[in-house]
């Protein structure tokens, strides 16, 4: 068998692995964007609940931080999401695992663990 410095793409079998891990990875990170934006609109909507005048205030600055977190969570899982719908258009058109930067096969491990990566640990450290 041929190792990763000699090969130049994955097999068939081996890009339906990565678009398996891929659309796993996808559907939980579209769950937890929905439930965080689910969070955010109930948050929205104190209803009459909150009648309390001398609490309100701390409360409000709580609300206000915790909402603010929520929305960069969300906003960091929608970029990982685009991240991801784009390694499965490189599965698509045969460029999946290929690193941008030196043209070599990424390592399968690496895209097990990072499947969206676009660059080789080596090319990446370069960058940085």
């Amino acid at each position: 068998m041929a190792t990763s410095d000699e090969k130049t793409r994955y097999s068939e079998a081996e890009l339906a692995e990565f678009e398996e891990i891929i659309l796993k990875k996808l559907a939980a990170t579209n769950t937890e964007v929905n439930f965080i934006k689910e969070t955010l609109s109930r948050k929205n909507d104190n209803g009459t609940d909150n009648t309390a005048v001398g609490s309100k205030t701390l409360e409000d600055g709580a609300d206000v931080r915790e909402k603010e977190q929520l929305s960069q969570s969300a906003s960091r899982l929608q970029k990982f999401a685009s991240q991801l719908e784009a390694a499965l258009i490189r599965i698509k058109n045969g460029t999946y695992g290929l690193c941008k930067d030196t043209g070599k096969l990424i390592p399968k491990e690496r895209l097990k663990a990072v499947p969206h990566t676009q660059q080789t640990i080596e090319a990446k450290m370069k960058a940085n």
